[in-house]
């Protein structure tokens, strides 16, 4: 019998059960997967609380995953039964032995890249090329601030900002984080538990201030986020670790320079087969030539079973850069 992990009602990560099931024969123009990997995000906690909600419950959780594929539905033609491939914006359900996915969804997987990199980089990669090509394109020699540079999505925007030329300050929690960020190819680190973030990012930047802020942390930063722009920046609020951010006066904008903001997803930017395929060759080419190393440590990868666990510590703040689940 096949496993997953699910959840009937919302709450912290008690909920979440590990259970039996029989997956379902993937639907025209799907694909059902045996996942090999799955990756853990943020985000997922986030459907777990019920910030976002689910169409029902019980429900599956997750969207990410890599392994190779069992079957194929009826019209998938670039596809194979045996394929290696990689996906991050499935239903959920992808913590699970076998998860059925839009072909559409799925990217082909290179020998270069194991399942593990492949699930513990896909979404945060595919999520920091569009931030750093599509949503604002920066260039090399440029001075951007991204938050939670300890994460799993910073970790990746660290070594994709060095290897492009971008001088990276990070925000982290603690010093072990702002040594290792340093070590992921920041420019430079702020310790928001002990420092200004606006006022040091002034002092970094010869008062020049960013011309961008990519903020996944939501409600605690985003004053002083907007306190980090230039006059016309662009202000990129693209989570809520913090909770979301309401109320927003629009007056305040004009106020601090007549800022942008924008609150971009993955969805909005990597929106065919085409875009996903070429995002993710971008991506493991990045992994295959050593500029962006997504290894995770053992330490960080939890049977699926123990998904609570896994839960518990990405919510404790105790990991860094990605966690996995491994059926």
């Amino acid at each position: 019998m096949a496993k997953r992990i699910e959840f009937a009602a919302n709450g912290g990560p008690e909920v979440l059960k590990y259970v039996d099931f029989t997956p379902r024969q993937p639907a025209d123009n799907e694909v059902l997967v045996a996942n090999k990997a799955v990756g853990i995000n943020y985000i997922d906690t986030y459907v777990r609380s019920g910030l976002y909600p689910t169409p029902s419950l019980p429900s599956g959780l997750g969207t990410e995953a890599a392994g190779i594929v069992e079957k194929v539905g009826a019209g998938v033609t670039h596809i194979n039964v045996g394929d290696r491939v990689v996906y991050a914006q499935s239903p959920l359900g992808a913590y699970s032995d076998y998860h059925c996915v839009a072909a559409d969804k799925v990217a082909k997987l290179p020998d270069a890249i194991s399942f593990e990199q492949a699930a513990a980089s896909f979404l945060k990669g595919l999520t920091v090329y569009y931030l750093l090509h599509m949503t604002y394109q920066v260039k090399p020699g440029e001075t951007i601030l991204f938050h939670a540079a300890a994460g799993g999505v910073g970790k990746i925007a660290c070594q994709w900002a060095k290897a492009l030329g971008v001088k990276l300050i990070g925000t982290v929690g603690s010093a072990e984080k702002a040594a290792q960020t340093k070590q992921d190819g920041a420019w430079a680190t702020i310790n928001y538990q002990e420092e200004d973030i606006a006022k040091r990012v002034s002092e970094l930047t010869n008062s020049e201030k960013v011309n961008v802020v990519y903020d996944s942390v939501g409600k605690s930063t985003w004053l002083a986020s907007l306190d980090c722009l230039r006059p016309h920046g662009l202000m990129v609020s693209f989570g809520n670790a913090s909770g979301p951010v309401t109320g927003v006066d629009l007056g305040i904008l004009n106020q601090k320079g007549g800022l942008y903001v924008t609150r971009p997803s993955l969805g909005n930017y990597i929106t065919t087969k085409q875009l996903l395929q070429h995002a993710a060759n971008e991506l493991f080419s990045m992994i295959a030539s050593g500029a962006i190393n997504v290894d995770v440590a053992s330490t960080q990868q939890f049977p699926l079973k123990d998904a609570v666990r896994a839960h518990q510590a990405l919510e404790s703040r105790l990991t860094s850069g990605s966690s996995l689940l491994i059926p």
